[in-house]
């Protein structure tokens, strides 16, 4: 039977990469509310110092680390931080994330490399690392990818063919982990926010009444209505959630 407690995170430890801001900080905020130890990863040492803090300021243990997460190396050194001060590691959340507007013809090899990078080999790398983590240790776990609805729409006006190349991938990259760790107890799923306005969309202005006119809500998400999913999602009300991406994109893909 499923019941409030069902959603409490009590006792487990997380990691949130890309949490200095944004969905990652409302999100690794929401961890902590729940009940987690947060490590709040991010390429801005500051911004994810500031994560951290309001975290302890719940009364949780938070580590701020400053990570490259498109390096494998420092995905391992970081996961092994964080067990090592832990001891243990029960929820990955793969969030960051970046966008690059090109139209396909002009983009360059640079441009195409770098978003896969960040928004694909970044979660494969943060993914494996939390996974071999888990499954050494023997009492499961939950994965959550941050993939986009961009991963099965293709946005207007904005080029961005990069990146909804690399949202797609995103979430079969989800559902094949799940199938493959099923065994240990791991769930992985993947969230697919529609626009929230994060410091990356709002600087976007040219394109936000398209946005608009497009969404049956006609607003963007606030990053704290992405939160749910997650905390949903790692809590043991999901434990049969697997190889799953939670849509929360307002109606927006409905068209």
């Amino acid at each position: 039977m499923t019941t409030p407690e069902s959603f409490l995170l009590t006792g487990k430890c997380a990691f949130v990469t890309g949490a200095g801001r944004g969905i990652g900080r409302s999100c690794a905020i929401g961890l902590a509310e729940a009940g987690a130890d947060v490590a709040v990863v991010d390429t801005d040492s500051a911004a994810a110092a500031g994560t951290a803090e309001a975290i302890r300021a719940l009364g949780r243990k938070s580590l701020a680390i400053s990570a490259d997460v498109t390096s494998s190396a420092a995905v391992d050194k970081m996961v092994s931080e964080i067990v090592g001060t832990w001891g243990r590691l029960d929820i990955a959340f793969n969030n960051a994330g970046i966008c690059i507007n090109a139209p396909a013809e002009a983009m360059t090899d640079d441009q195409w490399l770098k978003v896969i990078d960040v928004d694909l080999n970044s979660v494969f790398y943060c993914a494996r690392a939390a996974g071999r983590a888990m499954i050494s240790a023997g009492k499961g776990g939950r994965i959550i990818n941050t993939a986009s609805m961009s991963g099965f729409i293709a946005n207007r006006p904005q080029p961005q063919c990069a990146y909804n190349a690399a949202k797609a991938a995103v979430i079969q990259l989800t559902r094949s982990l799940a199938t493959e760790w099923a065994p240990h107890g791991i769930t992985v799923n993947s969230i697919s926010p529609g626009y929230t306005a994060t410091e990356m969309t709002l600087r976007a202005k040219q394109w936000h009444a398209d946005w608009l006119r497009d969404s049956p809500m006609k607003r963007m998400a606030q990053p704290d209505e992405i939160r749910g999913a997650v905390v949903f999602l790692a809590s043991p009300a999901a434990s049969f959630v697997s190889g799953h991406d939670l849509v929360v994109d307002g109606g927006f893909s409905c068209w």
